[in-house]
Order: C-alpha cells, then structure tokens, then sequence
C-alpha cells in the first residue's frame, strides 16, 4: 500500500509571495523610493492619472516634471501618528514615472490635490485614424 505525500510549496514561490506582501520588508517599499500606487486611463481625450499619496503638503513634498513623453512623480513623505502608548513615524523618498501619450505638450499638464490623491490631467492631442485597412495588390 502506498501513503500519498504531500507536496511540499516551492521555497521561490514563497519568497516572491512574502516580498509582494503587505509586510514591512515587501519590495513594495524597498530602495530609495518606494512604491507609489498609479491608476491612469483616458477620459474625453484628457490623458488622467491618479496616485495615491497620503499625508504630504502638495506644495511642499510632491514634485511633477514632464520630460520626453514621460511624467515623473516625486515627492518626500512625511508623516506622524500619536496616541496614548504609541508613536509612528511614515517617511522617507518616493518616485514613480509612466509614459504619456504621443504629443502631449508639457505646458497643458494640470495637477491637482484633494483628500491624499494627487490627480494630473493632460489633454491629448488630437488623434490621426487609429486604423485603416490597405489593399494588397498581386504583382504581376
């Protein structure tokens, strides 16, 4: 008679897991600048990109710049919980950057700051047709 054995988890799979965790050691918060959660789409031809960002003044930590058809956030977070038996301290460097759509002009970017999301629009600029089809010809 045989016993079934069990198969054991990848040691891999585990570590990976573990650093994709919430925990304090995740890679989502490792390095010089962590991880900053981005959602962007497009919205009535405006490029929209929104980021979470918690606990910072939007004049004096974040910093946007455009540069060759990308938008790079950066900024510095700073910021301190206190009650009765503890004190937390969250801070330190952040930076994220994403490509823009093809012929944004850095002048028409608008940014704005309300409730801990940073929200930045752009306008994009009009579009040539996505699509066509060709003919193929036989050549004779």
């Amino acid at each position: 008679m045989t016993t079934p054995s069990r198969r054991q988890p990848s040691p891999v799979a585990e570590m990976l897991d573990w650093l994709e965790s919430e925990t304090p050691f995740s890679l989502r918060g490792f390095g010089p600048a962590p991880y900053v959660r981005v959602e962007d789409y497009i919205e009535n031809d405006t490029y929209v990109l929104r980021a979470e960002l918690p606990g910072v003044d939007p004049e004096k930590d974040i910093e946007l710049e455009v540069d060759a058809g990308t938008l790079t956030v950066r900024g510095e977070r700073r910021e301190e919980e206190k009650d009765k038996r503890h004190h937390e301290l969250h801070y330190g460097a952040f930076s994220r950057t994403v490509q823009l759509p093809r012929g944004v002009r850095a002048e028409d970017v608008k940014a704005s700051y309300d409730n801990g999301v940073l929200e930045v629009r752009v306008p994009c600029p009009e579009r040539a047709a996505e699509s066509r089809r060709v003919p193929v010809t036989r050549s004779t």
